[in-house]
């Protein structure tokens, strides 16, 4: 399966998802930012919760955002129509190298991923890899119908993020 996804913002920010084998996902976009920039919406959880739930699943929210964004340290996302109706996602950094690499397992169930996102500069731009490998190839089916599907959009409210936010780099 490969697929892009395009936004308004032109062909330089398109989203691309492809599977690479049973167990990969690998989903890239570039940013008009320096990676600096780009690495803090994704390692400061006051950046992290605006962008991070996909807008268009109606009346869910991010209702807890931990994160110790360090080799060793762990994170905890809470989801939910409310406190009484919730789910979360965690786990631990296994590697961070602050403005070029971010690693993380996923610990809520047996079929989690492991996860690593890196920041690559180009010019001024910040070129992004959200790569993931499952246990088995159901984890991936499971994932491409679940969470995965949302990634386009959520790397396309970063992109928002940035632009309202002025840490855009000049064009």
């Amino acid at each position: 399966m490969a697929q892009d996804r395009s936004n308004a913002g032109g062909a330089q920010n398109r989203t691309s998802v492809e599977r690479k084998g049973d167990r990969e996902l690998v989903v890239t976009r570039t940013f008009d930012a320096p990676p600096s920039t780009v690495y803090r919406a994704w390692s400061q959880a006051d950046l992290f919760r605006r962008w991070w739930m996909p807008q268009s699943v109606a009346g869910v929210s991010l209702l807890s955002c931990e994160m110790d964004v360090r080799t060793g340290g762990k994170y905890r996302l809470e989801f939910g129509f409310g406190s009484s109706d919730s789910m979360a996602f965690y786990g631990k950094y296994l590697e961070v190298v602050p403005n070029e690499r971010i690693v993380w397992t996923n610990d809520e169930g047996e079929e989690g991923a492991i996860t690593t996102v890196t920041f690559e500069g180009r010019g001024g731009k910040t070129l992004l890899t959200f790569h993931e490998v499952y246990p088995t190839k159901e984890a991936l089916e499971e994932a491409l119908q679940g969470s995965a599907a949302g990634l386009p959009e959520q790397l396309e409210q970063l992109d928002e993020l940035l632009s309202i936010t002025g840490e855009q780099g000049g064009s």
